[in-house]
């Protein structure tokens, strides 16, 4: 085996567990999902012990959501369970779309080219600018006045 390729194991981005599940972390923003895939088990999946209408009522962020699944030809990979925590809903729908993506690979790594031309395994590190002292916002500076 070459060094190349035992690192690029070791930075694996999904986990098979002994338990029979698929686990990877997505983030985005200050959101993190942590993503678990049970292949053996009926195709749903639940957010936050909900189910994901329930969560995000709008159609939008189940989009979102559902297209890293969409990516890889419709979403019958078994139940996938989420935990996210921060963030809003936007944040949150995206970084579940990044963990679900990254536990895909775990449960098929053939599926690796495909999201990576989406951009899906891309963690999207943009994140809101600190607000500076002496100004408004992270730039906005005071209005200037002659007198």
């Amino acid at each position: 085996m070459t060094a190349a390729k035992s690192i690029k194991e070791s930075i694996a981005p999904a986990k098979r567990s002994r338990r029979g599940y698929v686990y990877a972390v997505g983030r985005r923003k200050s959101a993190v999902a942590r993503v678990r895939i049970y292949e053996k088990e009926p195709a749903e999946i639940i957010v936050n012990n909900k189910p994901l209408a329930e969560y995000f009522p709008f159609e939008r962020y189940q989009q979102i959501v559902l297209g890293s699944l969409e990516a890889m030809g419709g979403h019958k990979k078994g139940k996938i369970t989420v935990r996210v925590v921060g963030g809003g809903v936007r944040g949150q729908a995206e970084c579940i779309r990044h963990g679900i993506a990254r536990a895909l690979i775990g449960v098929d790594p053939e599926a690796r080219p495909t999201l990576k031309k989406v951009g899906y395994l891309t963690r999207d590190a943009r994140v809101k600018e600190r607000k500076k002292y002496g100004l408004k916002r992270a730039r906005r500076a005071p209005q200037w006045q002659k007198r």
